[in-house]
């Protein structure tokens, strides 16, 4: 891999040190690809891989900062490849808006099971070309990791077209990517991960160049309480105009359209915005860990259909 080769987004300066981190990532997802294959395999030795829905996607974006655990595309757009030979032709190309609570009533369709109680919806009518009316994708994110004194929530709500990005920050006087100073999780600004770009950025505070983005600002400053971006023209998600006259009716629809799916889905900001629910809530309650049998547990299903068939091919999960 070369340094030539990398893509920088635009809101990360394009220098040798951050394109040799991306290359790293570069390296991680090589080495992602590569691993699966070898599980393909795996799976066609053991006779099971036309009895096996293979589903392969990521939890966030790329941790690098304005990325991962943030609303843009750089931080909710996935990638999303399943294999199901049963159901869906080799090469199919589906451009539709799904999300991960897709995936449980395809699962249990799969299963020819089926509940009425699923947010979601099944993944396997875009594959016989119905489209299900899958005009626009809603997103949340209330917290990422413990990095803000009295390990406060940072809530945000978007929802995303093919033509534009809308985002409502209820509590925009905390910042996005966690307390300047260390707190308890990552360091500095502990939402974003650590990495060089991260270190580089923050070294660029106060620092912007004319004519060049601030790219301090875009990855750890506060931000406004709405953001409206035109997906198509501005990629990387860089000029807001949520303040631009030009957009009053866009940002009025889109923010209508995102409140009615907050009050359908039971979200408690859609009558509170400044609700603190997220940060009084107890989130791991006192499990006895040391206590649970997990050797004895593992080799329970190790014997049992389908995991015995690891078992007698000498494949042993106790080992990690």
């Amino acid at each position: 891999m070369k340094l030539s080769d990398v893509l920088v987004p635009q809101f990360f300066p394009d220098n040798d040190c951050v394109r040799n981190d991306i290359l790293d990532y570069y390296f991680e997802v090589e080495r992602f690809d590569r691993e699966c294959g070898q599980l393909i395999q795996l799976l066609e030795d053991l006779g099971e891989l036309e009895n096996t829905i293979i589903v392969m996607t990521s939890d966030n974006g790329m941790p690098f900062p304005r990325a991962k655990a943030n609303l843009y595309d750089f931080g909710t757009r996935m990638p999303l490849v399943i294999r199901w030979s049963e159901k869906i032709k080799a090469g199919t190309v589906i451009n539709e808006f799904v999300s991960f609570v897709d995936f449980a009533p395809s699962f249990l369709e799969a299963a020819d099971l089926k509940s009425n109680d699923m947010s979601g919806q099944s993944l396997w009518p875009l594959f016989e070309g119905d489209k299900q009316g899958r005009e626009q994708v809603f997103m949340e994110r209330e917290r990422h990791a413990n990095v803000r004194q009295g390990n406060l929530s940072y809530p945000m709500r978007a929802v995303r077209n093919h033509e534009y990005l809308y985002i409502w920050n209820p509590l925009p006087d905390r910042n996005p990517a966690g307390d300047h100073t260390v707190h308890q999780s990552v360091g500095q600004y502990g939402d974003v991960d650590n990495s060089i770009t991260k270190y580089l950025i923050m070294n660029m505070e106060g620092k912007a160049d004319p004519g060049m983005p601030d790219y301090f600002n875009l990855s750890f400053g506060v931000r406004t309480e709405e953001e409206l971006y035109d997906v198509v023209k501005d990629p990387y998600q860089l000029n807001n105009l949520a303040k631009d006259a030009t957009f009053v009716a866009v940002k009025s629809q889109m923010k209508e359209q995102l409140l009615k799916w907050m009050s359908d889905t039971g979200d408690p900001r859609a009558e509170n915005p400044k609700s603190t629910y997220w940060d009084e809530v107890r989130y791991t309650p006192d499990y006895q860990m040391q206590d649970f049998p997990l050797k004895a547990r593992i080799e329970e299903y190790m014997i049992k259909p389908p995991f015995g068939k690891y078992a007698a091919s000498g494949i042993s999960c106790l080992e990690n």
